[in-house]
């Protein structure tokens, strides 16, 4: 037994050394260094304190911390122009493609997580430590960010409900060519908002022929409140009924501005919806319906948004923890603006594109009042019709 157990090892320590070293032959190609061009990576934190003759150890993590950030500034922007250019493209609305769309999404979400806990790694240093090498950092600002503020307008931050940046508009901070003509292309080109919008807008079972699901969803909404006013009008203790109806109403005006389209396009017009009455229709529509085979990526599409702008909030959030810890809430940024208070006021929800999605739960009801898919509808709904739609005619396709 112990020649056997000799063996083996002996066996497996020949076949760990199989192989040989393929760079000594310097075959055409490139090494690991070189293909990732790693003299110029390495090389790049220049360290301001050293060149004056006074070096801070903390600089080259806060350095290294935001080069990083940068980097995945820039995956998360090729991702996201793939992710537009799948949506622009007609021929690609197939279910098929949504796969593909919901992957690179996803991966997004997570370099976001990653982005969020990075921050922690910077509150290892104290601010005493920041205090230290501060001051070579001016006029220097994270605000001048060029590759998130192309995030920003690419997912769909609309300028008029951005801060304003010392009293101007944000692109101030952008002095050369090309930076402004970036910020304005991507000011102009459709963002994944917008089409998420027009991809929801398509969405089956919107057509006011067949299903027609918005006008049964308008009467189980109804059955649903006067059932609820009915239950209420029997509360014995005075208090407790006004209260109960009192909350209804506004239940039911609440329903009534998603009803109503004008109502709806005036909430667009204040700022406090963003998606056209339509589309959000759509959202509602998949929303209800998920388990349906062909609204479960769909579904799982409109949650990961949610989830893509719930971690750029949290990763401001703990920025504006850190600005706070670092430097307090009086003090001037390094760029010239008033810091933690311009920074906690991108907390607000004007900074949500997917403000909408959030809100969604407002309006659900109780899945017995979920309007029943017709034989049709279900058929529509499946895998095997969605495929066939393909070969046929995509124009409704979710």
């Amino acid at each position: 037994m112990r020649y056997l157990k000799l063996f083996y090892f002996c066996s497996d320590l020949e076949v760990r050394q199989d192989g040989c070293n393929m760079a000594e032959g310097r075959e055409p190609g490139l090494l690991y260094g070189e293909y990732l061009h790693l003299d110029k990576i390495l090389n790049a934190q220049r360290l301001a304190s050293v060149e004056d003759n006074n070096p801070v150890h903390d600089e080259h993590l806060f350095i290294i911390t935001h080069q990083a950030y940068e980097l995945w500034f820039k995956q998360i922007l090729f991702e996201v122009d793939s992710i537009r250019y799948m949506f622009q493209k007609a021929e690609l609305l197939d279910e098929r493609c949504m796969l593909e769309i919901l992957k690179r999404i996803q991966r997004c979400v997570l370099i976001l997580k990653l982005l969020v806990d990075q921050v922690m790694i910077l509150e290892t240093m104290t601010p005493l430590d920041f205090m230290e090498f501060r001051h070579y950092l001016s006029p220097a600002s994270g605000f001048q960010s060029l590759q998130f503020r192309l995030i920003e307008n690419k997912l769909g931050v609309k300028q008029e409900n951005r801060s304003r940046y010392n009293q101007a508009h944000y692109t101030k901070v952008f002095s050369d060519q090309g930076s402004s003509e970036q910020l304005r292309q991507s000011e102009v080109d459709p963002s994944l908002c917008d089409l998420v919008q027009q991809w929801l807008e398509r969405t089956p079972g919107l057509e006011e022929s067949g299903f027609n699901f918005w006008e049964k969803y308008q009467r189980v909404v109804e059955e649903m409140l006067e059932n609820q006013e009915s239950k209420a009008m029997q509360e014995t203790n005075d208090g407790i009924r006004k209260t109960k109806l009192n909350d209804i109403q506004k239940r039911r005006e609440l329903f009534g501005s998603v009803f109503d389209k004008k109502t709806h396009d005036a909430l667009v017009q204040r700022g406090e919806r963003r998606f056209s009455h339509r589309s959000l229709r759509g959202a509602i529509l998949i929303t209800f319906y998920r388990d349906e085979p062909r609204f479960n990526q769909p579904h799982q599409l409109l949650a990961s948004l949610m989830d893509m702008d719930a971690l750029i909030t949290k990763w401001r959030y703990n920025h504006v923890l850190l600005v706070q810890r670092m430097i307090g809430s009086q003090q001037l940024g390094t760029g010239g603006s008033s810091g933690y208070h311009y920074l906690r006021s991108t907390l607000s929800d004007r900074y949500k594109i997917f403000l909408d999605l959030f809100n969604l739960s407002t309006f659900l009801v109780p899945k017995p009042y979920l309007p029943p898919l017709t034989k049709e509808m279900k058929c529509r709904l499946s895998l095997i019709e969605a495929v066939n739609d393909v070969s046929n005619d995509t124009s409704d396709i979710a």
